[in-house]
């Protein structure tokens, strides 16, 4: 988590008052170019961190080496807090954690801090469901992804066929309470569902990953991919206005308005993986919809339509 390792990488400055980015890959088991990338992440972010190139140079904090996070503004201090928060409420060591660094802070900006860090929580279950539980094996995968060592999966296809492969994790994503474990395989970098992984075994061999990797950017090109596999048929309807965002919490994204005609109707573009999938969301809609295109959507409400009235036209 990089949230995790900017915290890590603010309390190792704190200690020695200045590390290079190759002592920080070091102990945070990352690449050197990642480590890199953090310590600029946090200058951009507003802490004050800078370098010094040449010999027995790194990077400090403003002020040179100390026991406390004094470097860090009152507003600093409490955008830290905010952000790590709510993690501490689902997570003993990062509530560990998050006591440390309050002791680390100036007594001034401590009670602030304090507030800051219990302002938000997180709560993924919806209304009427039960609590979700984190899956037991996401331990397991962080634990490998920070210590690099390959993991040895039993891994489950959409059709059930079960494999075994020798994978290189390199993240973990949380995407709407279901996890994905970004790897790299034999055939490149790879998304698994950690609901489909029956076994993961942990390997004493370490594992790579390339030096230029990051999550966020894998995380975009899975995202990329997927949402272009969701929109593989695109129908226009006609429809009031003032339902369109009624139309959107269904279709997100692939929602577009395209066009007024008057009276209070607009034109609109859904997107959906085929035209059943469309059928499916707008069949309940009845004649307040008006299909334009593609004839194959028109056929699969149709053949909605039929069944319905096949199964209940003699009933009363």
């Amino acid at each position: 988590m990089r949230a995790d390792r900017l915290v890590a990488t603010l309390l190792l400055m704190q200690s020695r008052g200045r590390v290079t980015a190759a002592e920080l890959a070091d102990e945070l088991e990352v690449s050197v170019a990642t480590a890199r990338r953090d310590l600029e992440a946090l200058s951009v972010a507003g802490i004050p961190v800078y370098p010094q190139a040449g010999r027995g140079g790194g990077w400090s904090l403003v002020g040179g080496a100390r026991t406390d996070l004094s470097g860090l503004s009152a507003t600093e201090a409490q955008a830290l807090f905010l952000l790590v928060g709510p993690a501490a409420a689902v997570s003993g060591e990062a509530k560990a954690a998050l006591r440390k660094l309050v002791r680390a802070l100036p007594q001034t900006f401590r009670a602030d801090a304090e507030a800051a860090a219990g302002a938000t929580m997180i709560d993924p279950t919806r209304w009427g469901e039960r609590d979700r539980r984190r899956p037991e094996l996401i331990d397991l995968l962080q634990a490998a992804v920070v210590r690099r060592r390959k993991v040895r999966l039993t891994y489950a296809s959409s059709a059930r066929e079960r494999t075994e492969r020798l994978i290189d994790p390199w993240g973990l994503v949380d995407k709407d309470d279901i996890w994905y474990l970004i790897a790299g395989t034999e055939r490149g970098q790879r998304t698994f569902r950690v609901d489909r992984i029956i076994e993961a075994e942990p390997t004493d061999q370490p594992a790579e990953r390339p030096d230029d990797f990051t999550l966020a950017d894998a995380w975009e090109q899975v995202v990329g991919e997927v949402e272009r596999r969701r929109s593989r048929t695109w129908a226009t309807v006609i429809i009031e206005a003032r339902f369109v965002p009624v139309l959107r919490t269904h279709f997100g994204r692939h929602c577009h308005t395209d066009g007024e005609l008057g009276h209070g109707r607009v034109r609109v573009r859904l997107a959906a993986p085929t035209p059943l999938d469309i059928a499916r969301n707008l069949a309940g809609w009845g004649a307040m919809i008006e299909v334009v295109e593609p004839r194959s959507v028109q056929t699969e409400l149709a053949r909605i339509g039929a069944e319905l009235a096949g199964q209940y036209a003699g009933e009363r």
